[in-house]
């Protein structure tokens, strides 16, 4: 496939598929449900960490957590009781379970005590790159108190371990673009489209693959910033709008 004709077809499906009928299938459509800022924030955030498995799954998992904070998570963090968090006891979605819950929840509250927005921990420096700012996420989330529990690190990924931190950077995805088409938030600005970093899964690895946009053999870290300079080619204002072309080829069996 010549240059031209790669561009056209990704063109082509990015702007099939960054559409709002994208979103009812899509775990984004979590924090969609929502208009204030903490809570897309909150619910983005959440939706996207348990985003492994089946899409049908991860949506009925994470709109459980929204009726277990009685449909308003940023009001819930900031005002629940002790006795509220009984309720999150038996919560489970493939190996995220009540303990990591329960911390989830701890960090959430001990973090918007003292700040306005969840951009901040992801930006601790402006002047860093996404992969350094993620580091220092991945360290304060986990630094946040001394009983921090350990199993629940696993779930906060970071380019220190060669993570490729799909999850991580397609929540920053949803925040941080900004179009006309009604799919990512774009609701943080100290970020810039053309600084982020592609989120890799298994239908955007598979087909970047087989289009030869990606060559490194593990999926790791470095594939995810290959990939993205691969796709600078192609726009390099705003490279990670093709993950709406790669993922919608994919998980729609075109390739």
């Amino acid at each position: 496939m010549t240059y031209t004709e790669l561009s056209d077809l990704l063109n082509q499906k990015a702007d099939q598929y960054n559409r709002p009928s994208f979103i009812e299938r899509d775990p984004i459509s979590i924090p969609h449900r929502f208009t204030v800022k903490q809570d897309i924030e909150i619910m983005g955030f959440w939706s996207a960490v348990l985003a492994w498995g089946q899409r049908p799954v991860i949506l009925k998992k994470a709109a459980e957590l929204v009726t277990l904070m009685d449909g308003a998570p940023y009001d819930f963090i900031r005002n629940h009781d002790e006795s509220d968090l009984k309720r999150f006891l038996n919560f489970k979605h493939r190996t995220f379970n009540a303990t990591d819950a329960l911390y989830f929840l701890h960090f959430f509250r001990q973090y918007y005590l003292n700040n306005e927005s969840l951009e901040d921990a992801f930006l601790m420096d402006s002047g860093l790159t996404v992969e350094k700012n993620l580091i220092a996420f991945h360290d304060q989330f986990c630094g946040l108190t001394d009983f921090f529990p350990e199993r629940t690190r696993k779930h906060i990924a970071t380019p220190a371990r060669n993570s490729s931190c799909k999850r991580l950077l397609m929540f920053l995805r949803w925040m941080v673009r900004r179009d006309n088409r009604g799919v990512d938030f774009g609701i943080w600005t100290r970020l810039q489209p053309d600084q982020l970093v592609m989120p890799i899964d298994v239908h955007v690895n598979r087909v970047a693959r087989k289009l030869g946009l990606l060559t490194r053999p593990q999926t790791d870290w470095k594939a995810a910033l290959e990939l993205t300079e691969t796709l600078r080619q192609f726009d390099a204002n705003d490279p990670v709008r093709y993950d709406f072309a790669l993922f919608g080829l994919g998980v729609e069996g075109e390739m």
